[in-house]
């Protein structure tokens, strides 16, 4: 259970001290800032493990197959689909997404806690086999800041930030659907909402 490209377990010298873990998901619309913020997390609870999703996209400038995401192609992924072999899967921005059942049973039951960054299509289909799941939904202080993020980020043409932000709107609008809501306004102030949210689940029973 690492950034290594397969689905493998982290040394078991770091991990809680429990029989089972705990699942956290992180969602919100492109442009809020989610990588960021998770990545300040996992610095922060370096015994956490990051569920690395599987996408059919092409990696941006900076992105490594295996840390960022698993970059396979459409046809292994559809053939993934049949053979049950993820736990949550959707077509996003013309791109399919998913995770790993395998990963997410093995790291759970080995007592590992598990941070998930997916959309909310998928966090509703994790839900319901994880119905114990800690959900968070990370909000932008407004659309019009969101915006501003997606263009200044550079790497979607016109058309692709429109998408972006049309889904965005409907991702925003199921933000109830979360147990934990936090404006990403600014990156320092959410950082800590989060880290205090995943210590008090942490340690609750």
């Amino acid at each position: 259970m690492s950034h290594n490209k397969t689905d493998t377990t982290r040394s078991q010298s770091i991990k809680m001290n429990r029989t089972s873990g705990k699942l956290f998901i992180i969602s919100g619309p492109s442009g809020v800032g989610k990588t960021t913020l998770y990545k300040a997390l996992l610095k922060q609870f370096p015994d956490m493990l990051y569920s690395v999703s599987y996408t059919t996209r092409k990696s941006r400038y900076g992105e490594q197959d295996g840390i960022d995401y698993h970059f396979i192609t459409e046809v292994d992924f559809k053939k993934n689909i049949e053979t049950g072999r993820w736990a949550e899967w959707a077509k996003v921005h013309d791109h399919y997404y998913g995770t790993s059942a395998g990963f997410l049973n093995k790291g759970l039951s080995s007592g590992y806690d598990i941070l998930l960054d997916i959309d909310v299509q998928g966090t509703i289909q994790i839900v319901n086999y994880f119905p114990d799941s800690i959900t968070i939904f990370l909000l932008p202080p407004s659309m019009d800041a969101l915006n501003n993020r997606l263009r200044l980020r550079g790497s979607d043409s016109e058309s692709a930030i429109e998408k972006r932000l049309l889904n965005a709107q409907r991702e925003v609008e199921k933000k109830d659907i979360y147990r934990y809501v936090v404006v990403n306004d600014r990156l320092e102030v959410a950082a800590e909402k989060l880290v205090s949210i995943i210590e008090k689940e942490r340690l609750a029973a």
